[in-house]
């Protein structure tokens, strides 16, 4: 609907005295130099160029849209007026379109306005009212059309701007008043929770159980404005209740929290969920489904299996030249893409190291022992933590320049792909050639400090690898010495993050520390000794990270014995517990209590890792002196991150009711493709953000208060990102307030569940519905509904209620039913009562297609099957099943789980393309073997027992 334009700057119309002076677009100017958020599509290419975004267009389209540039996300009002302006020249004289509405289909128009662009710049208005309602972030598009000419030319548009809409740009919206730690409190510490309220005086809260029985009240501390989260707060203590129990809430008027535990065993679950997180981020091995599930079991990533390049053999970037390539396969991707870092490899690794280290000095280390995680390593006699860890040593160490190379002993500060993955890109799906940067000396002291730390771990475990350990860290520790100044590009950003730093000091004096606590040698301890970083400078409010390592070298010469004097190592411990009592001060002047601190007030990129690491200096500061009030705050630092924080979210994907799910993740992308997984348990987000440094955030968030300024939205990757260097401080606080809490007191096993009753039986699926469990002491947590076949027991589903919803059975298949409660404390009761119910037969009255390919060379051959659902009804699963003809054997297979017995071969769906929905296809593949002159192909295929046409 075109309603008017004007050229050189003469306006028709006049925006509605309703409509507010709000703008509705993002980097309008270009001022930047980058086009972000703004996209050109096919048959364009964009740049800025002079300030300005033009666009190459191909000539010979039929229709404007056949080539096109826009925004995504602009907010749209029905009925509202809005006024969009811009200026524009082409090279050559042509027609172009300004088009307001719907990024995808059915593509409903607001507004289109059909003008010619000159040579010579125009400024253009157009006012139009909106139709349709779109909200922040949400389908509403801007876009220009350039396409319908016959030759090539080129668009340039600056200073675009859309003004109108009523409903302000940004800010959360309200949610429930009251925050608390929405996984558990634990029994005998103390637990608070904050309320929004302008009120001067105390307001009655109330503790309820699970059954909404009050079981004790109380009244609430006004504080007053509070800037980090730009509300008026009351803080409520109920540290004086400390029965074990599930599903409790706090309400003060109408308002009620979330429910939350009084346990201990939500911390010791998160100790082991956070680090699950690292075999989840592991390149170079399948993941499988026996560790995480099947949810989360995925191929591997860049082992050089189509469509992957691999990383066995890597370059370095084309304009270095270095004349040798890296197998660097292994290590963990570093955060939502699939980069792999080094300095940020640096970090986490030690935090793992240091997790064993100082519970093997100071606390419990049996916690962390061999069988204790889910991982491949499990039962081989050594800690699974240490096990986790060395994947990524052995990564850091292949980052390592070889001997007679240019810069021997250097480290390449990382590799990643040649340019960004899209959303989603699972590992193994990524077609990215992949390149080593160079090196540095921020790298190559990173991998000196963790080779050193874990050599000294290692020397009792295998004096062999100790040993190679501690060569390669003496060695790059030398080659840094060597070449003290050489910095990552702060520009070299694409494809993957720079990790630049201009000052290694403290990498210097990290590493130090490391070889001397574990070497004892005197030219380690000079080094130490002489730098101006000892006996504990480094510590600091704002707290450590990637790019400030010198307090983990303090923090490894503070546990570590060795002959400094015990007059520096007290100074050392004594910095710390300085550092620890300013964070308790600001903390206790705060509405949401959370370790962290800048110059401005602001927060940054990754604000909760730098709470978790100021978390680890409180934790530290209790081992040292004992005083309960630092343990006090490293377990208050745990309730902002699991909830008590303004926007209302556990920070920690599975823990608490309103948890992060969307984290900014290439396979942990449900919200972008549903058949993708959303975070797995344990994850943690980086967090509010002030920067607001991507679009989405921008968009939904712009004039947040600092704590505020966070969506669980997969897009924000400036808010919501995860990353290996925070998850490992949140692992190091997760173990040690694991380790602090006292265990639960409720020892009896909840009651048996009532008989289940089935219903809705179809083919693939059932309801399954029983009367409640009861168990006095912590209340029901959840229920079992386990399938038992003879001795083998399978559990079909887990659910918090009563009622459950089977699906993916077999068809004409008899099950036996039995339902098992779990209570708040983990203790399972008894089976109930068993059911039996049949599935009915698969009636689908479906079809299937297969076509196989293969393209053979002696001995071996490479095959690709489409299977196609030809039938009226969704496939809930699929497997294939075919004999081959002559001798082939399948070696290694992708897209499916392989078995072969003799000729027989099948194939078996994974999760995330398990469901084919009728007329749609899935192609899976595999590499072979055979003897002979020929390779015959199959000649029959059946899916799910059909023979398929």
């Amino acid at each position: 609907m075109l309603l008017a334009v004007t050229a050189l700057g003469l306006t028709a119309g006049s925006v509605p005295a309703s409509a507010a002076t709000y703008e509705r677009l993002l980097n309008g100017t270009f001022a930047g130099g980058t086009l972000d958020p703004w996209w050109a599509g096919s048959g364009t290419t964009g740049r800025v160029t002079g300030g300005e975004f033009c666009t190459d267009v191909t000539g010979g389209t039929a229709n404007g849209y056949d080539a096109l540039a826009g925004q995504n996300g602009v907010p749209f009002e029905t009925g509202q007026q809005y006024t969009l302006t811009f200026d524009a020249h082409a090279t050559t004289a042509q027609q172009i379109s300004a088009v307001a509405g719907e990024a995808v289909s059915p593509y409903r128009q607001i507004s289109r306005t059909d003008l010619t662009v000159m040579p010579a710049t125009q400024h253009f208005t157009v006012t139009f009212t909106s139709t349709l309602d779109f909200p922040n972030a949400g389908n509403g598009q801007l876009a220009f059309w350039f396409g319908g000419q016959a030759a090539n030319n080129t668009v340039c548009l600056d200073n675009i701007s859309l003004i109108g809409g009523v409903i302000p740009p940004g800010g959360l919206p309200p949610t429930s008043g009251i925050r608390v730690n929405q996984e558990s409190y634990v029994p005998g510490l103390p637990k608070h929770a904050t309320v929004i309220s302008s009120s001067a005086t105390p307001l009655t809260w109330t503790l309820r159980n699970s059954a909404g029985t009050a079981v004790t009240t109380g009244q609430t501390r006004p504080r007053g404005a509070d800037a980090a989260s730009g509300e008026s707060v009351h803080d409520i203590d109920f540290s004086a209740y400390d029965t074990a129990g599930t599903g409790y809430t706090l309400a003060v008027g109408s308002e009620t929290s979330f429910p939350f535990d009084i346990s201990a065993d939500g911390l010791k679950k998160l100790r082991y969920d956070s680090l699950a997180f690292f075999y989840h981020q592991r390149s170079g091995i399948a993941i499988d489904a026996r560790y995480v599930g099947a949810t989360y079991a995925r191929p591997a990533g860049h082992v050089n299996v189509a469509p992957n390049q691999g990383d066995n053999n890597v370059p370095c970037r084309a304009d270095l030249n270095c004349g040798y390539t890296l197998d660097v396969r292994g290590g963990w991707y570093d955060a939502g893409d699939q980069g792999k870092y080094v300095v940020n490899g640096g970090i986490a690794t030690w935090e793992l190291l240091d997790e064993y280290e100082r519970a093997l000095k100071l606390g419990d280390a049996s916690a962390l022992g061999d069988g204790k995680l889910a991982i491949p390593e499990q039962g081989n006699g050594v800690p699974d933590i240490l096990d986790e860890a060395r994947w990524e040593v052995d990564f850091l160490l292949s980052m390592q320049v070889p001997d007679g190379k240019p810069n021997a002993g250097m480290v390449h500060h990382k590799i990643h792909d040649a340019a960004w993955t899209a959303l989603p890109t699972r590992p193994d799906q990524d077609s990215q050639p992949r390149r080593l940067s160079p090196p540095s000396t921020a790298a190559t002291l990173n991998m000196a400090a963790v080779a050193a730390q874990a050599s000294r771990l290692w020397r009792t475990i295998d004096p062999a690898y100790s040993a190679k350990l501690l060569a390669a860290a003496e060695k790059a520790y030398a080659a840094a010495k060597a070449n003290p100044n050489v910095l990552a590009d702060p520009n070299d950003g694409t494809g993957g993050g720079t990790y630049s730093d201009n000052t290694v000091t403290d990498e210097f004096y990290w590493a130090a520390a490391e070889l001397f606590a574990t070497t004892g040698k005197s030219g380690y301890r000079t080094d130490v000794t002489g730098s101006s970083l000892y006996r504990g400078v480094s510590f600091n409010t704002h707290g450590f990270d990637w790019g400030s390592t010198g307090a983990l070298g303090d923090i490894t010469l503070a546990l570590v014995p060795t002959d400094l004097p015990a007059a520096d190592v007290a100074a050392i411990k004594s910095a710390i517990t300085t550092t620890a009592d300013s964070h308790l001060a600001q903390m206790a002047g705060m509405g949401y209590p959370a370790p962290y601190r800048t110059a401005d007030g602001t927060y940054e990129w990754g604000s909760n890792g730098l709470v978790a690491n100021n978390g680890v200096v409180l934790a530290l500061a209790y081992d040292f002196t004992k005083q309960d009030k630092y343990r006090d705050g490293a377990f208050e630092a745990m309730d902002y991150l699991l909830g008590r924080n303004p926007a209302n979210y556990s920070y920690v994907s599975g823990h608490g009711d309103q948890a992060v799910q969307n984290v900014h993740h290439r396979f942990w992308a449900h919200e972008l493709d549903p058949s993708l997984p959303s975070a797995p348990p344990g994850a943690l987000s980086g967090g509010p953000n002030s920067g607001l440094q991507d679009p989405t955030a921008a968009r939904l968030l712009t004039g947040c208060a600092p704590q505020r300024c966070y969506v669980d939205d997969i897009q924000a990757y400036s808010v919501n990102e995860v990353a290996i260097n925070w998850n490992s401080a949140l692992a190091w606080l997760a173990n040690w307030t694991a380790e602090k809490s006292p265990s639960a007191v409720d020892t009896t096993a909840p009651a048996a569940a009532g008989k289940p009753v089935v219903s809705a039986v179809s083919a693939t699926g059932a309801t399954v519905t029983w009367t409640a469990s009861s168990d006095a002491e912590s209340g029901i947590k959840s229920y079992d509904v386990v399938s038992v076949t003879g001795s083998a027991r399978k559990v079909l589903a887990t659910v918090t209620g009563t009622t459950a919803t089977l699906t993916g059975l077999s068809p004409s298949t008899a099950y036996t039913l039995v339902v098992v409660a779990r209570n708040g404390a983990g203790l399972t009761g008894p089976d109930s009562a068993a059911t039996q119910f049949t599935t009915l037969p698969d009636a689908s009255g479906g079809g299937c297609a297969v076509t196989y390919s293969a393209t053979s060379w002696t001995g071996g051959f490479t095959a690709y099957l489409t299977l196609t659902n030809t039938g009226t009804t969704a496939w809930p699963t699929w497997a294939l099943k075919f004999a081959f003809p002559g001798t082939q054997k399948v070696t290694q297979g992708w897209s499916a789980t392989w078995a072969q017995s003799g000729a027989g071969v099948t194939a078996t769906a994974l999760p995330w393309n398990a469901s084919v929905a009728p007329g749609k296809s899935v192609s899976i593949g595999f590499n072979g073997s055979f003897t002979g002159s020929t390779n015959p192909p199959p000649t029959a295929f059946a899916v799910n027992g059909k023979t398929c046409g």
